[in-house]
């Protein structure tokens, strides 16, 4: 019964994955955008560009994608067949930094589209301190005894000689 509990939720578990890996791209690209341009023109590097579009999840493998259905394979698969698209071209361009720039806009653009469906197909990552759901009935607390109540004084009023 566990081993049966178990393959249940390894779908479940390739997809949050595969969300997760999705989304820290995109966080990524979005808050180092224009840095990553500063420094391929300042340094000349690859590397900024290269490291903010690098997946965490490199050894995904058939074995594991086989547990998704072929819509949501095709899915991941377009994300990142897109995601790749820019590696290639951040790998081997020869273009200014103007130019790198104005072609990443374009290829981003594609991206996000391509997240958007894998959003849809796949759902939103499970965040890793998700509090965990359990099923419960709430159970009003017992109401104290009523406290009986005090007696009103009468007032005073002032007498007419002040």
């Amino acid at each position: 019964m566990a081993r049966r509990k178990k393959l249940d939720e390894t779908p479940a578990r390739v997809r949050n994955l595969i969300a997760l890996d999705a989304a820290l791209i995109m966080r990524r690209l979005e808050a180092r955008r224009d840095e990553m341009f500063v420094l391929f023109s300042r340094l000349r590097s690859r590397e900024p560009m290269l490291t903010t579009i690098a997946t965490r999840f490199n050894s995904a493998t058939f074995h594991d994608l086989v547990h998704l259905p072929e819509p949501e394979q095709a899915v991941v698969h377009g994300f990142y067949e897109r995601l790749d698209e820019m590696r290639w071209y951040f790998t081997y361009t020869e273009d200014m930094p103007s130019t790198v720039q104005q072609t990443f806009t374009a290829l981003h653009r594609r991206l996000e589209d391509a997240y958007r469906h894998l959003l849809v197909a796949l759902g939103p990552p499970v965040p890793p301190d998700a509090a965990v759901v359990v099923e419960a009935e709430p159970v009003r607390p017992e109401e104290p005894p009523a406290k009986p109540a005090l007696p009103r004084l009468p007032r005073k009023r002032p007498s007419p000689a002040a």
